[in-house]
């Protein structure tokens, strides 16, 4: 049984989700859904009413924008826990490195296989592109262990749910909620990615300056513990790719009219990590300073 909970701000989107859950999921379910058009509240808010609300012992987390291939995908999802008590969150994209540079579920500058594990049909509404169908399983498993997994839909038990729920004092928006879930239990339970359901997804999502914002809060709070990964890393390797994406995400903020303030607060803080030598560091403040001076 499964209890799948949906913030909405389309009444057209959500009368289709749920036509299309209700016709493949295949087992007992309810769906709690959630007019967010008036009050707006944040993700993670709707998210934990919801968690208060559910009746049953697996929660699907997904976005009203979505639709479903695989037929009887709820039997599927409950074999998948059934089958390994360890697990406490299902996806179908999902990264299998979180850098301690802040980025969302996937870090591009990971030159590895661990960089993401997928399985998933991607639309594109703000850009005039066909449909993607994202793909990628290198090792050719049924499941595939990451550190956090893509928002846009995913299945958790309800007592990690009640026990962790969703961050909504920090998080106020509705991005985020993704990775701060998961970085919150990883370590104490398995998070996979299946490939055993498909679905395709509308929207390709909205990377911007407000997305960036709450990733860095996320990283505040998290930076200790960063990065993660579930592959076997050499620390040349996690050296390099720290270097890189650092860089990277220097150059977005100042592209982004980010303050001086605000991008030396972003690399202070990563001084709270054991994986972020002095020489990474005083690099990374180099490179910040000459583009600084450039600009």
């Amino acid at each position: 049984m499964i209890s799948v909970i949906i913030c909405s701000i389309n009444p057209q989107d959500l009368e289709a989700v749920t036509k299309n859950i209700t016709a493949t999921i295949g087992v007992e379910h309810e769906i709690i859904s959630f007019d967010n058009r008036k009050e707006k509240k944040g993700i993670c808010s709707v998210y934990n009413e919801g968690i208060k609300k559910a009746k049953y012992g697996i929660m699907c987390f997904m976005h009203e924008d979505v639709t479903i291939f695989t037929e009887k995908w709820g039997i599927h999802v409950l074999s998948t826990f059934d089958g390994d008590n360890r697990i406490g969150v299902i996806g179908v994209a999902g990264g299998g490195y979180k850098a301690l540079a802040p980025s969302g579920w996937y870090c591009l500058e990971f030159q590895n296989p661990h960089i993401s594990f997928q399985n998933i049909v991607q639309g594109y509404k703000r850009h005039d592109k066909e449909d993607v169908h994202a793909f990628h399983n290198p090792y050719k498993e049924k499941i595939s262990e990451v550190v956090c997994v893509d928002g846009v839909w995913f299945c958790a038990k309800k007592e990690i749910a009640q026990l962790h729920g969703f961050d909504e004092k920090l998080l106020y928006g509705f991005h985020g909620y993704d990775l701060d879930f998961c970085l919150s239990i990883f370590g104490n339970h398995k998070i996979v990615v299946t490939y055993d359901v498909l679905m395709r997804h509308e929207s390709e999502g909205n990377f911007d300056k407000t997305w960036l914002s709450q990733i860095l809060k996320i990283h505040e709070k998290w930076n200790k513990v960063l990065p993660l990964t579930t592959a076997k890393l050499s620390r040349q390797e996690i050296y390099f790719t720290e270097k890189r994406a650092i860089k990277k995400q220097i150059e977005q903020m100042l592209e982004w009219n980010y303050s001086f303030a605000e991008i030396h607060r972003m690399l202070i803080q990563s001084l709270a990590s054991k994986w972020m030598p002095m020489r990474l560091f005083l690099k990374a403040y180099l490179h910040f300073f000459k583009l600084k001076w450039k600009s």
